[in-house]
């Protein structure tokens, strides 16, 4: 398992097999997008059964489905029945009101709320969130995609990230995190976790296995060595 320090999760898996492979190597959360037209979009039945079977055979790791802007009707059919995310994370203009009004009516379901920042004076807008939802997501800004675009966000921006939200709210660092990046970012940022998705690929929703093996691995060597430097 990858240290408790750092989780990891890998978004975008099309595929029960690969989503499998990838939660034996041991990362904590998969992510399945529920965004229609995207190029990584999973239809209801296949997100079920890549959900269901990750539940029966990696219990432990997370299940996460992208949506954006589903009503509460849509998402309360969509919870219903076998196959269910653990996860739901909100990647459109979703308000607070609206993720504290989702979490009070689908309790048994973890919130996680994705923001896209154009530039520093975006991480004002974490403070609105940070007592609505059980995790913030901080992904590149994209005028054309949600997320997905392999873009990095500045990690110089990201300093402020602990000073303006609360302490015991988790966040996640998405865009363009792939295993040689680990070093230089980890060195300037300690998120809660990553979120690698496209750089980590074939192509659109198929998942180069070794590329994700080496992010893996390179966040077990970084945390060991931090581990050693603090001792």
């Amino acid at each position: 398992m990858v240290d408790q320090g750092l989780s990891l999760k890998i978004c975008g898996l099309t595929d029960s097999d690969q989503a499998c492979a990838i939660a034996a190597m041991g990362v904590q959360a998969i992510g399945v997008i529920g965004v229609a037209g995207t190029p990584r979009f999973v239809e209801a039945e296949q997100r079920r059964a890549i959900f269901q079977r990750l539940a029966v055979e990696h219990p432990s790791v997370q299940r996460v489905w992208v949506v954006a802007d589903l009503s509460e009707e849509e998402l309360g059919t969509s919870l219903a029945g076998e196959g269910q995310p653990s996860v739901i994370q909100l990647h459109g203009q979703e308000s607070p009101h609206l993720c504290e009004q989702l979490r009070r009516r689908f309790p048994q379901i973890a919130w996680w709320k994705a923001l896209r920042l154009r530039d520093a004076q975006d991480l004002s807008r974490l403070d609105t969130y940070t007592d609505c939802v059980d995790a913030l997501l901080l992904d590149a800004w994209s005028p054309s995609q949600l997320g997905g675009t392999g873009h990095r966000l500045d990690p110089a921006w990201l300093t402020q990230v602990d000073e303006r939200i609360h302490e015991a709210t988790p966040w996640w660092l998405a865009g363009g995190v792939s295993a040689e990046w680990v070093p230089t970012l980890l060195q300037q940022v300690r998120p809660f976790g990553l979120d690698a998705s496209s750089r980590l690929e074939d192509r659109p929703g198929v998942k180069n296995l070794e590329l994700v093996r080496d992010l893996v691995t390179a966040v077990k060597a970084f945390q060991a060595t931090s581990t050693h430097s603090d001792t």
